[in-house]
């Protein structure tokens, strides 16, 4: 029996990912503030790149597309890529005249509530107190030493033999320097370590473990609740004062605003730079031009395609998120109403049907995003939540839960704290029906001690 040999025709549909696609897909996980740096560097290593000057930036209503000169209008009759049909596929963009979409003008911006002034350090603050304590050259200039070997919590990091060697100076003043220090605003600075008392008995203390502390300390339990309150009242990291944390500061993406009885969605594009083609740039790339050698062109050509993707992909990445950002409105509407108790339960795959795309890209937009609404700023992800479902027909937010949950806590008996068991039966007569072990991970994730926890702790 002979082998032959056969062609067959065959219709196979995939997804191919294109240079330009793959793009598209890199922006939209991008945060504004990541979009605004890749812009901002691709407008310096593309020539074909510029900003829109901002004084052709004009609303919408008011833009006019200048008239073009002969030699424009006639350049753009010319198709001068004959293997593309850019024309088609890029309109307006290759418009001398084109001007990108002014930013939103999002009237009546949420006001800056605080404004954080510079605070002194930890270091200038001992120093000054240094300064004033003493004027022996010696105590100072070890001291200095110390306060230069705290760490932001306000404990000393390094040994007396490293501080003697510093200078060097004798150990036995390097002591006294650090005694000096050590009597310093605030308490408990330039200390080496928490007391070994405080150790022994730390995790016993942690846990509530009240009358086991007396009996191992030979105390009254009235007396041991003195000492306590004292010891819970002690700063553990007295440096953290002079040297908090830097606020990180979240710039919202998109802005919702009630306007009358609907909710307005409004992008935020404040420092997203507007980009165009540049017209002297495109005119390199008529046939016509005698100076134009054919490297010249193939250069001009690539950068202007790679150009003409970026400033669709951004668009196309804009107009992606505010579909999604309207469609979340849609469904939490009630929410931005009432608040968190309204919260209803919502998944990628709702949006996506919503809005006609596919729920791997509703997730790449929901990333690294934050939402401006009535009730707040809030990641975008934090719509997207499992639904518990009710005796009453419809289901619940497990975030509405939690927020019931610790409302129930917080209005119990301090002297009968409800148990896991008993929060299910108040839960159920509302006809939520929930295993005791989701309420004690719920409990958990509110950082709620358990009942017996809560009995000492009242």
């Amino acid at each position: 029996m002979g082998i032959q040999q056969k062609l067959h025709t065959k219709l196979v549909q995939k997804l191919i990912l294109t240079p330009s696609l793959q793009q598209a897909i890199k922006l939209l996980p991008m945060s504004t503030l990541e979009l605004s740096d890749l812009l901002n560097q691709e407008m310096v290593e593309n020539p074909m790149l510029e900003e829109v000057p901002t004084e052709e930036l004009q609303p919408a209503e008011t833009q006019q597309t200048p008239e073009k000169t002969e030699p424009e209008q006639q350049a753009n009759k010319t198709d001068t890529w004959d293997d593309q049909d850019y024309e088609y596929f890029f309109g307006d963009y290759l418009d001398d005249g084109y001007r990108p979409r002014a930013p939103q003008e999002v009237k009546e911006l949420p006001p800056i509530e605080n404004t954080l002034s510079t605070t002194s350090s930890l270091s200038d603050h001992l120093l000054w107190q240094l300064s004033m304590q003493t004027d022996d050259p010696l105590m100072r200039e070890i001291g200095s030493a110390i306060v230069g070997n705290l760490d932001d919590d306000g404990y000393l990091v390094a040994s007396f033999d490293e501080l003697a060697a510093m200078g060097p100076w004798p150990v036995t003043e390097v002591e006294r320097a650090l005694k000096l220090v050590q009597a310093f605003d605030p308490t408990g600075v330039a200390a080496r370590d928490l007391q070994e008392c405080l150790l022994l008995h730390l995790r016993l203390l942690q846990n509530h473990q009240v009358p086991e502390i007396a009996r191992k300390l030979g105390m009254t339990i009235d007396d041991l609740k003195e000492h306590i309150e004292v010891i819970r009242h002690l700063d553990p990291k007295p440096g953290s004062r002079y040297n908090p944390t830097q606020s990180q500061y979240v710039i919202p993406d998109v802005y919702v605003m009630k306007v009358e009885d609907e909710y307005v969605v409004v992008l935020n594009e404040d420092g997203l730079p507007q980009m165009r083609i540049s017209p002297v740039y495109r005119r390199l790339l008529d046939k016509s031009a005698a100076d134009n050698t054919d490297e010249t062109r193939a250069y001009v050509k690539d950068k202007f395609r790679s150009a003409l993707w970026l400033i669709k992909s951004v668009e196309q990445r804009q107009k992606t998120i505010f579909k999604v950002a309207k469609s979340i409105v849609n469904f939490q509407r009630d929410f931005l109403d009432h608040g968190i108790e309204h919260l209803r339960p919502l998944v990628l795959r709702d949006v996506a049907n919503d809005i006609g795309m596919h729920e791997s890209t509703v997730s790449r937009v929901v990333t690294n995003k934050y939402m401006h609404t009535p009730q707040g700023v809030f990641e975008m992800k934090y719509f997207f939540h499992s639904g518990i479902s009710s005796s009453y027909g419809e289901s619940v937010s497990s975030v509405t839960i939690k927020q019931r949950i610790r409302k129930i806590i917080e209005n119990e008996d301090p002297r009968k704290p409800l148990s896991d068991s008993k929060i299910v039966s108040i839960l159920q007569r509302e006809g939520l029906v929930l295993a005791r072990r989701t309420i004690a991970k719920y409990r958990e994730e509110l950082k709620i001690p358990t009942s017996n926890q809560r009995k000492v702790l009242y």
